[in-house]
């Protein structure tokens, strides 16, 4: 957890922080192993522009994961945008326009492994053509095809036999 204070940056316009930050994520797969092992590095600046706090940064991460469709190892950069708009409070409750800051603190730590974490790929393919595993035997098809007969449609069943 790594605490940036931004009051100076509330009452100074024109004042800017710059960001070069690595961090660890906690983030783990179903099989409990860590999303990130490598540190997270976060770059950029959070600046007071007329008034405005904001952040404009940069997350690299590299994912390691598993194929959705084939099981092996993935290993993938992910680069996510941080950019916030930070305020000490709103008048309207209902907005997620902006990231309030009532004592004037932000974890940013947090703040980044939650844009990582909504950023993630819904699908993780080893490559684009992935063909996936056999339905019978299991076979990691990307690595040849396997001696598995078709399986015949059961309502079809009877037809066979009569051509047999």
């Amino acid at each position: 957890m790594f605490k940036v204070e931004l009051e100076a940056l509330f009452n100074r316009v024109g004042e800017q922080l710059t960001l070069d930050r690595e961090t660890s994520f906690g983030e783990t797969s179903e099989t409990g192993e860590p999303l990130f092992p490598k540190p997270v590095h976060i770059r950029g600046v959070i600046r007071n522009t007329a008034g405005v706090v904001y952040s404009d940064a940069t997350i690299e991460a590299e994912l390691h994961t598993v194929c959705d469709r084939c099981a092996c190892d993935v290993v993938r950069p992910l680069n996510v945008p941080f950019v916030h708009t930070f305020v000490p409070e709103v008048q309207n409750e209902d907005t997620d326009d902006y990231i309030v800051l009532p004592d004037l603190v932000l974890d940013l730590d947090a703040l980044a492994e939650e844009d990582v974490v909504l950023n993630l790929p819904s699908k993780v393919l080893c490559k684009d053509d992935c063909k996936g595993l056999c339905p019978q035997c299991g076979k990691n098809l990307n690595d040849g095809p396997c001696d598995c007969k078709e399986p015949v449609d059961p309502r079809l069943a009877g037809l066979l036999e009569l051509l047999n």
